[in-house]
């Protein structure tokens, strides 16, 4: 029971983490209207990095972006491949909320590794075809009610939206107020366990400070944004996936670790758990490639595994492109599995 309930409070406190990155993110990407992502043309280098940069995007919404340019023919093949390199999809998220340092360093490696496989896969696989050269095949999350100047689209009469609250808006205040409440006060923590991959009190005030600022950005946002973009986006779409293989992956280490022995078939198994790591990562999907994550957290795996994982894997984020051309997906998770695990591989067998 005392395991469950860790495991519980750990899965709602990097759930609710999550989810104050994930509002912010989205009011920061419908507040430039998407603008930043019609400047990707000119050389063929400055589309690799903007992509790569859009990679580094925490979420889906840099990584859907970059394939719809790439679908529709404003970006280079090359460039598709750095933003698949380097982008984490939603893993990106638990990583920050729970191993920043990490996360900081896997993203300082994934650049400009991302970069130079961007510029040889353009420099080596030249004219790759893209599916739609003249179609607007891919929305951006943008709506037509989000389109419509500056602040004004997000907040537009702030004053009339902090007077009209609806019962979305209401449940979005009172869950963030919770939360926060919760994080300044230390209830979501608890006597510290082996397996905890989150046990840090300074970030937890500093989630509260920006849960904070949410909460108030939710206050007077309209309610075309609270409506289609949080709710019907963040919560509905992300939230009940995040939390649950968050609680599942979470669960598994903390019963094998004592109870199945995983420490010890991973030091017996190492490589083929780096193996493991690499197929996973092929998997279009957030979720699947947390346990790898709880396992480096817990001292189990080494970074290589992490690293590799990471490589390979673009959250769901190429779901759109499986979608749009199946050959391109399988090339570009062709190319990133024999990158990726051939710098596994050499980071393994450096002991890293």
């Amino acid at each position: 029971m005392e395991i469950l309930i860790d495991v519980f409070l750990d899965s709602l406190l990097i759930t609710g983490l999550v989810m104050v990155m994930m509002l912010l993110i989205e009011y920061i990407n419908i507040h430039s209207q998407g603008r930043s992502f019609e400047r990707l043309k000119g050389s063929r280098m400055r589309q690799i990095g903007l992509a790569a940069l859009l990679g580094l995007i925490p979420g889906c919404i840099g990584g859907f972006a970059a394939v719809s340019l790439y679908t529709h023919g404003i970006v280079s093949f090359g460039a598709l491949i750095a933003m698949m390199i380097s982008t984490l999809g939603d893993e990106a998220f638990i990583l920050f909320a729970t191993l920043p340092l990490t996360a900081l360093g896997i993203i300082a490696l994934l650049f400009p590794l991302a970069l130079w496989a961007g510029w040889g896969v353009d420099k080596w696989i030249k004219n790759h075809p893209a599916p739609f050269a003249d179609k607007d095949h891919y929305t951006l999350h943008l709506h037509n009610d989000c389109q419509h100047g500056t602040h004004t689209a997000i907040w537009g009469e702030w004053r009339h939206n902090l007077k009209t609250f609806r019962f979305k808006r209401i449940i979005l205040l009172l869950a963030l107020l919770t939360f926060v409440f919760a994080l300044g006060f230390g209830l979501l923590e608890h006597d510290q366990h082996e397996v905890t991959i989150f046990n840090e009190r300074w970030l937890n005030l500093l989630f509260a400070a920006l849960g904070l600022f949410t909460v108030a950005l939710t206050a007077m946002a309209n309610e075309h944004f609270i409506s289609e973009h949080l709710w019907g986006h963040i919560i509905c779409k992300h939230l009940p996936r995040i939390f649950l293989w968050t609680f599942g992956a979470l669960l598994f280490i903390a019963v094998g670790l004592p109870y199945l022995h995983i420490d010890q078939w991973v030091q017996q198994n190492g490589y083929l758990i780096l193996l493991l790591a690499a197929l996973i990562g092929l998997i279009p999907e957030s979720g699947p490639h947390l346990i790898f994550i709880a396992l480096f957290a817990s001292g189990v795996a080494p970074f290589s595994v992490l690293f590799t994982n990471s490589f390979v894997q673009d959250g769901h984020t190429a779901l759109p492109l499986l979608a749009e051309s199946k050959r391109a997906f399988v090339k570009a998770k062709a190319i990133k599995l024999i990158i990726g695990l051939t710098l596994g591989s050499l980071l393994y067998f450096c002991g890293v």
